[in-house]
């Protein structure tokens, strides 16, 4: 696959020489992969190797995370707050399969490399409770809590999702940024074993992600502004290091702080850059039409950044306000459609689609 990519237009060819050196593994997407019976000794190869290793598990197999050697990160993906919505997502196997993801995040507190909550957000089927999250996180006291929009990939007979269900990459933000308020709820409420302390560290717009991490584990102390320093990146090189050493001598223990790596400005949550490596270029056919909005949904710039004038905002917010009317005056709408699938109409996200061809 790599070698076809040679003669495409706009293709690097050290990025093309580099890419023939596999660097890194994710486990996922290929079913459970904690399940394969030789999965230590695949994992172990790729080490030797000097592949990084990323396994993903849906959670229903806690003894297996338990048993699984050192890794550069392992995520367990969070599809639902309750027992109810685990059910109607996920549709498990498992009779108990909310009771195995419970024993699951537990797991991974005795685990001492990164470790990782996955919630993929579904408006209309599991972008509400928040609370349940922030129970569930707690249970694991994880390193970092990764929250990403589902990616919309066309109609099929195995899911009834549709564009409506994926979120804008704002909505992401303010969902983790309520989901932060409601651990720190959890870590004030005298609980005997409360969870860490989590703040926004990362964003990746166009992925519509946002990262929480442990502020304990993945900040320092910069002398030189005597602020708060981000360490999220990993330092590959070193992990090999390590993950060596603990093949040699499994009494041998590294922990998170023994890889981690600062984190660059560009990445940071905030930043202007919004997750986009400033050394790369990037390309578009369709630009948005806007680019800056009010806390209404109201677009307040254009797609050079430039202020709208007043009448043209008035013109749209009359245009929202109508829209709005014919709800009733809900701000959202969900229509459960006959083949089980929800359809969510949100006056405030009308303008965020819009798009102009250079």
């Amino acid at each position: 696959m790599i070698k076809e990519t040679k003669g495409i237009p706009g293709v690097r060819m050290d990025r093309w020489k580099e890419a023939h050196t596999v660097r890194h593994c994710a486990l996922s997407l290929v079913g459970e992969p904690i399940m394969y019976p030789r999965i230590d000794e695949l994992l172990h190869g790729l080490h030797k190797r000097k592949i990084s290793t990323f396994l993903v598990t849906n959670g229903q197999h806690p003894a297996a995370i338990e048993s699984l050697r050192p890794i550069t990160q392992l995520y367990v993906s969070v599809d639902a707050p309750t027992q109810e919505s685990l059910i109607e997502i996920d549709r498990p196997l498992f009779s108990d399969a909310w009771d195995r993801l419970r024993q699951s995040l537990i797991s991974l507190k005795a685990k001492g490399q990164r470790t990782v909550a996955r919630l993929t957000v579904v408006k209309g089927w599991n972008s509400d409770e928040l609370s349940g999250y922030a129970e569930l996180i707690a249970l694991g006291h994880v390193s970092l809590v990764e929250v990403k929009g589902v990616t919309y990939c066309g109609k099929s007979d195995a899911s009834n999702l549709n564009m409506s269900n994926t979120p804008w990459h704002h909505e992401v933000v303010a969902l983790v940024q309520q989901l932060k308020l409601e651990i720190d709820k959890l870590r004030q409420d005298g609980r005997s074993n409360p969870p860490p302390e989590y703040d926004l560290a990362c964003e990746h717009k166009h992925s519509c992600s946002v990262l929480l991490a442990r502020v304990d584990q993945f900040t320092v102390n910069d002398p030189s502004t005597n602020e708060r320093k981000w360490m999220t990146w990993i330092n590959y090189d070193k992990f090999h290091e390590l993950a060596a050493k603990h093949a040699a001598d499994p009494s041998f223990s590294f922990d998170i702080k023994d890889y981690t790596a600062e984190t660059p400005s560009w990445a940071l949550f905030g930043a202007s850059e919004e997750g986009f490596d400033p050394d790369e270029t990037r390309h578009r056919k369709k630009i948005p039409m806007y680019t800056q909005f009010d806390d209404k949904g109201v677009p307040t710039h254009d797609q050079d950044n430039q202020v709208l004038s007043t009448e043209e905002r008035a013109r749209l917010s009359r245009k929202m306000d109508e829209r709005f009317a014919q709800l009733g005056g809900a701000s959202t709408v969900v229509t459960e459609m006959r083949d089980g699938a929800k359809e969510i109409d949100d006056p405030s996200l009308m303008f965020r689609g819009v798009t102009v061809t250079r």
